[in-house]
């Protein structure tokens, strides 16, 4: 890390370590900020797009239909930031087979447990404060089994870590963070900050708890993928959401480059409107795109329950392809609690009215996909 590359005292401060590298420490919070009126209109913009959100998933009639997808899609691009390279179809898949038939690759159980993460932070929300304690359990999902498993899931870092290309070490890396023994003050300011209330819009007290849950990188690994996943507690904390609809991953996927070079900017200049407007431009997209993909979903599936009629089991089979738009006959048996021959019925159902098309060609072991179901749940809008 150069020091010389840290030019903003406001931002914090570089030190020099008993064993020799150097690394930095950032300031407490909050930042001092100075809004334009270009600032503010765009905030404004980003508050109303959230609240249309939120409108729309305070009167779903299952919300649950988007929240199950939503999870998922966030969980693949989330962990694809970090390399992990499992798709929305590998996870869905796995997902419908037996726990002892699954495929036990690495990445793709790196995706399910960012969504067990996620569930678990969303049930403790209704006991617990966003907090320290709920972060390292939160942490412990995430990283169970997995290639950080040997980084102490749940726990805070007891040795340094740095920030760079594959390859760098502690004296190339463009950061280091905080060495191990800072991290108790830190981290309190941090908590501290997290539960200020009316002292800042909630849109932007989110982008800089981000921003310094970073800086800080209080874990071993994993620190981007829970850094992201709290953005959305935040907000349902906050009452800005009432359901986890709102997920900022396939815009920084997009702009990937960005998001890296403007945290790094906020240490190395005291840069914060720069990262603000980039975090509140991406809150506004994102959620203007959720409106749109809620919309198209719920249109499919009023469009494709009309073909069906009083067919109560293709019925139940059809919501449930809402939530995984995978389907094989033993799942439709299993989710149906009926026969084989009468799940074959059902899905067969699907298949002829258009809703279902068998995706592996082979005569046994069928696989079926409802395609439009699918294609909307992937759907790539400006943010992508």
């Amino acid at each position: 890390m150069n020091p010389k590359d840290f030019r903003a005292s406001t931002a914090g401060r570089v030190i020099r370590t008993p064993t020799g590298y150097t690394a930095f420490i950032p300031a407490k919070l909050p930042p001092t900020l100075t809004y334009d009126a270009q600032f503010v209109l765009l905030l404004s913009r980003a508050d109303a797009a959230l609240s249309e959100l939120s409108g729309l998933g305070r009167h779903l009639p299952n919300p649950h239909f988007l929240i199950a997808p939503y999870v998922r899609r966030e969980a693949v691009l989330s962990s694809r930031i970090e390399g992990t390279r499992a798709s929305l179809s590998d996870l869905l898949i796995d997902e419908m087979e037996e726990p002892k038939r699954r495929t036990g690759d690495h990445d793709v159980q790196e995706v399910q447990n960012y969504v067990a993460a996620m569930e678990h932070g969303l049930e403790r929300l209704q006991k617990l404060p966003l907090s320290l304690r709920l972060v390292r359990e939160i942490h412990g999902r995430l990283m169970k089994g997995v290639r950080g498993d040997h980084a102490t899931p749940g726990e805070f870092r007891r040795s340094q870590n740095w920030i760079g290309p594959s390859g760098s070490t502690i004296e190339t890396a463009p950061y280091v963070p905080p060495p191990p023994e800072y991290l108790d003050d830190l981290l309190r300011d941090w908590e501290r900050f997290l539960h200020e209330r009316n002292t800042l819009p909630d849109l932007i007290q989110c982008a800089i708890m981000h921003e310094q849950f970073e800086a800080i990188h209080p874990f071993l690994d994993g620190n981007g993928r829970l850094g992201r996943l709290l953005i959305t507690l935040f907000l349902i904390e906050r009452g800005r959401l009432p359901q986890p609809l709102l997920y900022l991953s396939s815009y920084i996927e997009a702009h990937r480059q960005d998001y890296y070079d403007l945290l790094q900017r906020v240490r190395t200049h005291g840069d914060w409107m720069s990262w603000l407007r980039f975090f509140i431009t991406g809150v506004t997209e994102i959620a203007l795109e959720a409106v749109g993909q809620a919309g198209r979903l719920m249109d499919l599936r009023e469009k494709f329950r009309a073909r069906l009629r009083d067919k109560a089991k293709a019925l139940a089979l059809l919501d449930e392809l809402f939530l995984n738009p995978y389907m094989s006959v033993s799942r439709a048996e299993h989710l149906l609690k009926v026969s084989n021959p009468t799940a074959r019925q059902a899905v067969m159902l699907l298949q002829r009215k258009g809703m279902l098309e068998e995706i592996t060609g082979r005569t046994w072991g069928k696989l079926y996909l409802a395609k439009p179901i699918m294609e909307t749940i992937e759907f790539k809008g400006k943010g992508n």
